[in-house]
């Protein structure tokens, strides 16, 4: 049985709709699936009715966008199972605004570049929370400016130091709430809280830091950006703080950097159970 903790539809910056997602994760015998939309729990209720339609039992959960204030870094926190998720929604709402505020004014610039519509990017992110990067690129792409969505024309727009758009990108760490205020509120939430893939940022410090503190309740420990020798030190790292080791195949479809199936990178069942059988007084 197969068990996919991490992976992403329309309503973030997956290619996919929540019932695609669903049914291939039914077709690739995944089991058990956390849709994890950056910032958003939008598909709670109706990824849990297409679940029991495709006999995939869907765990509550979403991907939190966050900064590390010590070492001036992103960080991602995936939170699973809140038992009161409303806790989580005013958090939700001010991250989505600033990145929605902020896709706008990537957009604009691009505009001011390359001679395409608004419109012609806002049909990619039409069912999304805000104007993901993948979303101006796929417009791009439409135009005969590039024939990747990550590639040298991304580079050239997207570079956080020297890229057309590198003030705007420069912005992001504005509108992302502090890493341990995001951890403190899904502990509130009556959720488990997850680093993501720690390699991407290279936050292994501040994962040990939070482990430390009793700050966090796991990491993902297998992930398409850690090779065995890192998933070794995320394991024993797991194993000295007593911390739930999840992994996931970070799904977004077309707009993966990589070729990837949902599925295709698994979390151990005893760890599934640690999760569901989580339960708080909140």
């Amino acid at each position: 049985m197969k068990v996919d903790l991490h992976c992403h539809t329309t309503i973030s910056d997956g290619s996919l709709g929540i019932s695609d997602v669903i049914r291939q994760a039914d077709r690739n015998d995944v089991r058990y699936l956390a849709i994890t939309d950056h910032d958003s729990l939008a598909s709670l209720s109706r990824s849990a009715i297409l679940g029991k339609r495709y006999n995939v039992n869907v765990i509550p959960a979403a991907e939190f966008s966050a900064f590390d204030t010590k070492r001036g870094k992103k960080v991602h926190i995936l939170c699973y199972n809140p038992q009161k998720p409303d806790r989580l929604e005013g958090l939700c709402l001010r991250t989505s605004e600033g990145r929605m505020k902020l896709g706008k004014s990537l957009a604009m610039r691009v505009l001011e570049e390359y001679p395409i519509t608004i419109e012609s990017i806002l049909k990619y992110s039409a069912g999304s929370k805000a104007i993901y990067k993948c979303h101006i690129m796929h417009a791009l792409m439409d135009y005969g400016y590039t024939t990747e969505l990550y590639g040298s024309v991304y580079d050239e727009i997207f570079d956080r130091e020297e890229g057309l758009c590198a003030k705007q990108v420069q912005q992001e760490a504005d509108f992302y709430p502090d890493v341990r205020f995001v951890t403190t509120l899904i502990k509130a939430s009556g959720g488990i809280s997850v680093m993501a893939h720690p390699k991407v940022f290279d936050s292994f410090d501040l994962l040990e830091e939070l482990a430390a503190e009793g700050a966090i309740d796991g990491a993902e420990v297998w992930h398409s950006s850690a090779g065995k020798g890192f998933s070794n030190q995320l394991l024993q790292l797991t194993e000295h703080y007593n911390l739930v080791a999840t992994g996931g195949s970070d799904f977004h479809g077309f707009y993966n950097h990589y070729p990837i199936q949902i599925g295709s990178i698994n979390t151990p069942i005893e760890q599934l159970n640690r999760i569901i059988n989580h339960k708080v007084k909140v």
